[in-house]
């Protein structure tokens, strides 16, 4: 591929979706979005959900950090397993357990029920996706698209999940007109939402349904374990694992749980603050895909990440409310435009029969992270309503941001090399 041909893979980067992309990957787009509405309705619920029954901030956070672990274990299984089965089977069968997890929810009020079923389902109590679906998608994604396609493709992945995540957060408010306008009690009107939860399961199996053959691994390159990638892999699970760490202090969960103690915010308030948080992040995700056409994965990864993180660091420090609001937006316009990257430079990085390896081993890493920092940042909040979960998060991120680029700035996408001898 020429330099002229990969610069073109920027043109076209504001199209809902990318030119040429499979039937296949339209599926994926389309069951990326729905997941991701459930998501962000619960994260912001449950929280509020928990409290209703009476539980404290530290069951809260176990209960958060079991969702995680269980999430990661699961990932790491299909990453050890999973050229054994049919991806497309393995989905089917992840949208069965996200429908009886939120049958189980709404069914539950006890702690250690509860607990059982976050660590067996799949609930997502963060704004980005950690569940077993993540590894499968981007494989079947890498699978089914060329590699000059490849950022542009998961840059709409992104994008569907953000723009539809940011819908599931404002719908997270219906609750609240529910008791005004219908008369229901508010913790009915919650688990109703959790019945929401497992229906819109069933609905991402309908779009999984119709995966072709052509998402499965190639006869002549089949799926294997990690071999020649595993020091690049390990390496990049090191350092995602920090950011993952960092973030998990402050997870969507948490950070409305944070809000509700500093300010006092309704659901409905913070669920219309996170709207449009997740809004800014959806618009973002397409911006990658030019950025880094011209200045390579990795330094847009970097330079964009890291002025997000010294905003976030800044949050607890503003002096009221609409500062903070201001500071937690303009975080959001940024902080997520590394993602699309990250995941096409994962893929990019190793080869094709590592892929299902790699994505699951840098997926894994990061819940397990992620499900440690939830416990530690409850109880900071038992100490002090000050936001030291989002000062240590921003700090630990941003020191990731550097790591990476001292680290990986040399090692190039292959189309990267290809169009620099160009």
């Amino acid at each position: 591929m020429t330099a002229q041909a990969l610069r073109s893979t920027g043109d076209g980067w504001w199209r809902p979706i990318p030119h040429g992309a499979s039937k296949d990957a339209k599926h994926v787009l389309a069951a990326r979005a729905v997941r991701a509405f459930a998501d962000g309705f619960v994260s912001v619920l449950l929280p509020v959900y928990l409290l209703e029954f009476g539980f404290s901030v530290i069951a809260i956070g176990a209960i958060i950090t079991a969702t995680l672990i269980g999430s990661a274990l699961l990932t790491l299984w299909v990453g050890r397993y999973a050229h054994r089965h049919k991806r497309r089977l393995l989905l089917l069968a992840a949208c069965i357990l996200m429908a009886t997890t939120g049958a189980g929810f709404a069914l539950t009020s006890q702690f250690w029920p509860l607990l059982l079923i976050a660590f067996i389902g799949t609930l997502n109590p963060s704004s980005g996706d950690v569940s077993v679906f993540l590894p499968l998608e981007h494989t079947v994604l890498a699978q089914v698209t060329d590699p000059q396609q490849r950022t542009a493709l998961f840059a709409r992945y992104s994008l569907a999940g953000a723009l539809a995540g940011a819908a599931g957060t404002l719908a997270a408010s219906f609750p609240d007109f529910a008791v005004e306008r219908v008369g229901l009690t508010h913790l009915g009107a919650m688990q109703g939402m959790f019945w929401l939860y497992g229906l819109i399961g069933a609905l991402a199996l309908l779009l999984y349904r119709p995966l072709s053959p052509a998402v499965e691994a190639q006869a002549e390159a089949p799926p294997a374990p990690l071999k020649e990638s595993r020091s690049i892999v390990y390496g990049l699970a090191a350092l995602f694992s920090l950011d993952s760490f960092g973030g998990g202090i402050f997870v969507q969960s948490l950070l409305v749980l944070w809000l509700y103690q500093a300010f006092g915010l309704s659901v409905t308030t913070a669920a219309s603050i996170l709207f449009w948080s997740g809004l800014l992040s959806a618009l973002s995700f397409l911006l990658p895909v030019p950025i880094s056409t011209r200045f390579g994965l990795v330094n847009t990864m970097v330079f964009t990440h890291l002025p997000s993180n010294i905003f976030l660091i800044l949050v607890p420090l503003a002096p009221n409310l609409a500062i903070a609001i201001g500071l937690l937006l303009a975080r959001s316009a940024l902080s997520q435009m590394d993602v699309p990257t990250r995941s096409s430079y994962v893929m990019a990085v190793v080869t094709p029969p590592e892929r299902p390896a790699a994505a699951s081993l840098t997926a894994v890493p990061r819940s397990f992270a992620s499900a440690l920092s939830p416990v530690v940042a409850s109880y900071l909040m038992t100490l002090s309503t000050f936001g030291w979960p989002l000062i240590i998060g921003g700090t630990l991120k941003g020191a990731y941001d550097l790591l990476l680029l001292m680290k990986f700035r040399k090692l190039r996408a292959p189309e990267e090399i290809v169009a620099s001898r160009s």
